[in-house]
């Protein structure tokens, strides 16, 4: 009578991850990934700096006007949680990143999945109670801007569509970035399910971290630059 041999659990995805061909180790391919993230995070600040230097211009033409349109059509409380939102997610990647390094699988996906979270609430806020209601008022950028509905509590000066400009595009555009963030943490969330990160192979949960790092730190710059001029 025979006895069954016992059945051996199959590896994990990470602990036996093995680098492309075109690399010599996994340390190699994984530094190389690294720099090509860091190399288009350079482009990233490259767009937004033309930005902020647009900003900078802009503002010193229209000192005055742009303090008054700030604090008109901007509520710098509503800037303020979503800048704390944004630094809570930058805190729970950080922590997925170490997670993968540590084997922690549960705390690698709970990490992961704040941060989407976190992503989402970001962009409802932006875009329920600011993008909404600015489009129902007129306040929009450019030759688009509503120059009535303004009587009695404000005038509108003829540089708020300036001000609205730079606003719109560069919030916008911030949060097309988020919301690219929001599905790659997503990503990553499903693939931490399957057990394709750890010690030996977490590549992607760090190059999704640099970036989200990088998305945090533009708002860092547009929140005081937008809401507390």
């Amino acid at each position: 009578m025979t006895t069954a041999s016992p059945t051996s659990s199959k590896p994990l995805y990470h602990e036996t991850y093995k680098h492309q061909e075109h690399w010599r180790n996994n340390e190699d391919e994984f530094e190389g990934a690294k720099l090509g993230v860091w190399l288009f995070l350079t482009t990233e600040i490259l767009l937004f700096s033309g930005m902020f230097c647009g900003y900078a211009i802009l503002r010193f033409f229209y000192l005055d006007d742009f303090t008054a349109a700030s604090s008109h059509y901007l509520n710098w409380k509503i800037g303020a949680l979503n800048t704390g939102v944004l630094l809570i997610s930058s805190f729970t990647v950080a922590m997925s990143v170490r997670a993968s390094q540590l084997n922690k699988q549960g705390q690698l996906m709970i990490n992961l999945l704040i941060s989407a979270i976190c992503g989402v609430i970001f962009l409802v806020v932006k875009l329920g109670w600011e993008y909404g209601p600015k489009i129902e008022k007129g306040e929009l950028p450019g030759a688009m801007f509503a120059y009535g509905g303004h009587a009695g509590e404000y005038i509108p000066s003829t540089s708020d569509p300036v001000f609205l400009s730079i606003y719109w595009v560069a919030t916008a555009i911030h949060g097309f970035h988020v919301l690219i963030g929001v599905v790659l943490l997503l990503w990553l969330a499903w693939r931490a399910g399957k057990k394709h990160f750890g010690p030996k192979h977490y590549t992607a949960v760090e190059n999704v971290g640099l970036y989200w790092h990088l998305v945090d730190l533009v708002w860092i710059f547009l929140f005081p630059l937008l809401y507390l001029v």
